[in-house]
């Protein structure tokens, strides 16, 4: 009998995935045993127990046996938490499979769920999202809140994870609320994510407000472990908070349990803020070993976040300032490479993020540092020309607004015979309408809001058609454009000759010389003028003090 159940030992450690082999024979100690039995005899936090492992095979061979895929699911579980985590998916996918024969929605829903864990584990947060979603269309059809809340916990982290943080903020205030009375670590996890999304939302105080009521009700729960999450948490934040030397100190403090737990995640986190706590202190030597355990981290396990990826941005900007040509390519190049996981996994987020070195620069500096930066001084070069080229432009076209001279009214009658006739109007109306319009210059009448061509022939004592061709014939305008140049012209003299003006807003300018709005008003100057009102209000005053 201890042959036997050797050889059935040595078969389980023969290869992980022999559970699914349909040969297995279950050892006689075990073949009369119900689901029940197994379900209750595997405890999940021994991961390496081997007698497990012959339970979760016994329990799977019985259910193939009596082709029970409700138990056949429940057994392709326990596998995902007992064998190597390169397994996990398959007996995740097979357990899904065994499910989806089963009529009872609330197992398919659960399966879906720890499906989508898996992939969360193994950094696919895209595709972990998918199977809580399809979790989440199965569950909400039970009465189960505790799996419903669950489910709203997993997708509320990956949409903190892919940066929808106001809706995992809304899905982790619903979670805190039921976790509260029925889970006390679920309560604990809510209460840290929720504070994790108030810090990446600059709710700072918030977020201090979430970790200092955690390490609370972790005491009062007795969970030593969330503890060391919260000051982690805390740690981040102080850092946002400018407070660099409690940052450090808080998340020295977490580091060790996170190294313990082999949380790659937040360990990555806390050497990421503790280098740039110490960049920030202008302790850029200590910094350093912190910052480079990002790229440690992307090179060993392929994690990277979006916030991490400015530890390579730091690090290509102090080798080149090092003149270390060597390392500068290193992590340029594997930025390049950052950027390709970034944008593979991040594809919703991926557009949000600021970049300072865009991929195509990435790609330019790989093959030649040197052109990338005859590339920069290149551009540089141009955009410093076109400024100088406005500038002398500017200075020219507002030395010629200084100088000019707002010509006065000629007298149109004896020199415009041939245009009366041209106009087929009666010389004696032409010469009316000419007076009137020296008038309504005089008088500023075209200071008016809403000056209409309809009011100018009222005002010009004579018809829309007549006052529109002669001012287009006599000063060379339509009516539109003649009225808002008389106004401009007015604006431009004031300015020039009473200080005051030069105080006013271009909101004031505007009502001041007529205009319907702001936006019209700048616009006419601008045309007339080539200038801003702003610029040349600013040479007025630069014009006065020298």
């Amino acid at each position: 009998m201890t042959k036997k159940y050797l050889l059935i030992i040595w078969l389980c450690l023969y290869n992980n995935a022999s559970a699914q082999q349909n040969n297995f024979i279950i050892p006689d100690s075990l073949s009369a045993k119900d689901y029940e039995y197994f379900s209750k005899n595997i405890l999940y936090t021994e991961k390496d127990s081997i007698k497990e492992r012959l339970y979760a095979q016994s329990w799977l061979a019985k259910a193939k046996r009596e082709k029970n895929f409700g138990q056949m699911a429940l057994a392709y579980k326990v596998f995902i938490y007992k064998n190597d985590k390169k397994l996990r998916l398959k007996y995740a996918d097979s357990m899904v499979t065994a499910a989806k024969r089963t009529a009872d929605i609330e197992l398919i829903g659960a399966v879906y769920m720890t499906r989508g864990a898996v992939y969360y584990d193994r950094k696919e947060q895209m595709k972990a999202l998918d199977n809580y979603l399809i979790a989440d269309e199965y569950i909400s059809k039970t009465t189960n809140q505790y799996q419903i809340y669950k489910i709203r916990y997993g997708i509320a982290q990956i949409k903190y994870y892919l940066g929808f943080y106001d809706e995992a903020i809304a899905l982790f205030k619903e979670c805190l609320g039921y976790f509260k009375e029925e889970n006390s670590r679920a309560y604990l996890n809510s209460l840290h994510s929720l504070g994790l999304c108030y810090n990446r939302t600059g709710k700072y105080e918030l977020c201090s407000q979430m970790n200092q009521t955690g390490l609370s009700a972790g005491q009062r729960f007795k969970n030593v472990e969330m503890q060391s999450y919260f000051i982690h948490s805390e740690g981040v934040n102080q850092y946002f908070k400018h407070n660099y030397p409690d940052a450090i100190k808080k998340l020295t403090k977490a580091l060790p349990l996170m190294k313990v737990n082999k949380d790659l995640t937040n360990e990555t986190t806390a050497y990421f803020y503790i280098g740039k706590s110490y960049w920030a202190l202008k302790l850029k030597e200590k910094a350093l070993p912190y910052l480079k355990k990002i790229d440690e981290a992307f090179q060993k396990q392929k994690y990277i976040r979006p916030d991490l990826r400015e530890a390579y941005e730091i690090l290509i900007d102090y080798y080149k300032q090092q003149n270390n040509k060597e390392l500068e390519l290193y992590y340029f190049s594997t930025l390049l490479k950052v950027d390709q996981v970034l944008l593979k996994d991040y594809k919703y987020l991926s557009g949000k993020i600021h970049k300072e070195y865009d991929t195509k620069k990435l790609v330019q500096t790989q093959r030649n540092i040197k052109q990338y930066w005859i590339i920069i001084i290149t551009i540089m070069t141009v955009i410093i020309a076109v400024l100088v080229h406005r500038h002398y432009k500017n200075k020219r076209l507002f030395e010629e607004l200084m100088n000019r001279k707002i010509e006065t009214t000629q007298s149109f009658v004896s020199n415009n015979t041939n245009k009366e006739t041209e106009l087929d109007i009666n010389p004696e109306l032409v010469t009316a309408v000419l007076k009137n319009l020296e008038k309504f210059e005089r008088n500023k009448k075209y200071l008016e809001k809403d000056m209409t061509l309809a009011r100018m022939a009222s005002l010009l004592n004579t018809n829309m058609k007549y006052a529109s061709k002669i001012i287009a014939r006599y000063r060379n305008k339509g009516t539109v454009d003649y009225i808002s140049h008389l106004k401009i012209d007015h604006i431009i003299e004031l300015l020039k000759n009473e200080n005051k003006y030069r105080n006013y807003t271009n909101k004031a300018l505007g009502e001041e010389s007529g205009f319907g709005s702001t936006q019209n008003f700048t616009r006419a100057f601008k045309n007339q003028t080539g200038l801003s009102p702003t610029y040349f209000i600013s040479k007025l005053r630069s014009h006065q003090h020298s």
